[in-house]
């Protein structure tokens, strides 16, 4: 009997939005006697909450793009995991399925992209593993890396904890990931321009954004796969609140603008690798902003909206227009394999 769509895994279920979500919720989560829907962090606390823990898969395409690589994306991107949830990642596991005939000196640059990474934060890799298989069975090479980190924050952010009121922070241009992957692996003209992945360690970010909001930091969420959309509607979910953004509010570089355009595609929806979504009480808004502001991935931070106690996991935006629009979770695969 051939499989239905409903039968078989898709693109789509990887992507972030709303497929991937009901394959973790209705599939995945019965692997855990733990865990439910309302546990969907970006790193478990554990030991009492003394320590956090999260775990990424990585398979980009292509494995050297502007801005990064594999390598420094897999560091990266669980270091930021854990640094969501107030800790400071110290211990990471890297895990690799290689296939053969992959050129040794790529290996050998992925490798240093990790050190360097890692050094960077103070991070030791002290754990791994590697497979190979044939030519056919992966592409190049695929990454897993599984981070620890000690807690600072009291209490810990949390995507269950934005309170109505609250304000909504960005720290920078969205979207800048995804069309760098997508322009340099279709080969993509962005009118001359040099747009580079966003890819990079928010830890001492996180630092500063909890240096200056203490408790008043509710929420921390890097916006990657389903982008700033994804991110704001599993807040809102979780949290049981709405969200409405001044659309006019939030930072977007021309050429990627130019580019969703041509696309059909949403900036909002796009994948980062160095933005978050700050979530913190309203007395401290403006002093976390003035810290995200003086920091290098913070220069263009904004504070983009506000939370409400209108109809939960609603997430609207105001447009220029004084209209507003629902921004939903986003619907199947925009781009494959970023990341």
């Amino acid at each position: 009997m051939t499989p239905t769509p409903n039968d078989i895994i898709t693109l789509g279920h990887g992507g972030g939005g709303r497929l991937m979500h009901d394959l973790i919720v209705n599939e995945l989560l019965a692997a855990s006697d733990v865990m439910s829907e309302t546990d969907l962090e970006d790193a478990a606390l554990i030991a009492d909450g003394r320590l956090a823990i999260s775990t990424d898969g990585f398979t980009v395409k292509p494995l050297f793009f502007p801005g990064g690589d594999i390598g420094k994306l897999a560091a990266c991107g669980t270091i930021n995991d854990v640094a969501m949830r107030g800790a400071r990642p110290r211990w990471l596991s890297v895990a690799m399925i290689i296939q053969e005939g992959f050129a040794l000196e790529d290996l050998r640059r992925i490798i240093r992209s990790i050190r360097a990474a890692c050094d960077a934060d103070g991070v030791h890799v002290i754990t791994g593993d590697t497979k190979v298989v044939g030519r056919s069975a992966a592409d190049g090479i695929f990454i897993t890396t599984t981070g620890v980190g000690e807690r600072f924050a009291d209490p810990a952010p949390s995507a269950s904890a934005a309170r109505p009121g609250d304000r909504v922070i960005v720290n920078g241009a969205l979207g800048d990931h995804g069309i760098a992957i997508l322009a340099a692996r279709e080969e993509l003209s962005l009118g001359g321009s040099a747009l580079q992945s966003d890819c990079a360690s928010l830890l001492t970010l996180t630092e500063a954004i909890v240096g200056a909001g203490g408790s008043g930091v509710r929420t921390l969420r890097d916006m990657t796969r389903g982008g700033m959309s994804a991110a704001l509607n599993e807040i809102a979910l979780a949290s049981g609140v709405s969200l409405e953004i001044e659309e006019d509010s939030v930072p977007v570089r021309r050429e990627v603008r130019g580019a969703c355009e041509l696309l059909g595609m949403s900036p909002f929806e796009i994948a980062n690798e160095g933005k978050l979504v700050a979530i913190v009480a309203p007395e401290v808004a403006e002093e976390v902003l003035a810290a995200m502001q003086e920091h290098e991935l913070g220069e263009r931070a904004a504070i983009i909206g506000s939370v409400g106690g209108g109809r939960a996991g609603r997430v609207s935006a105001r447009t220029a227009l004084g209209t507003s629009r629902l921004i939903d979770l986003p619907a199947g695969e925009l781009l494959p394999r970023i990341c």
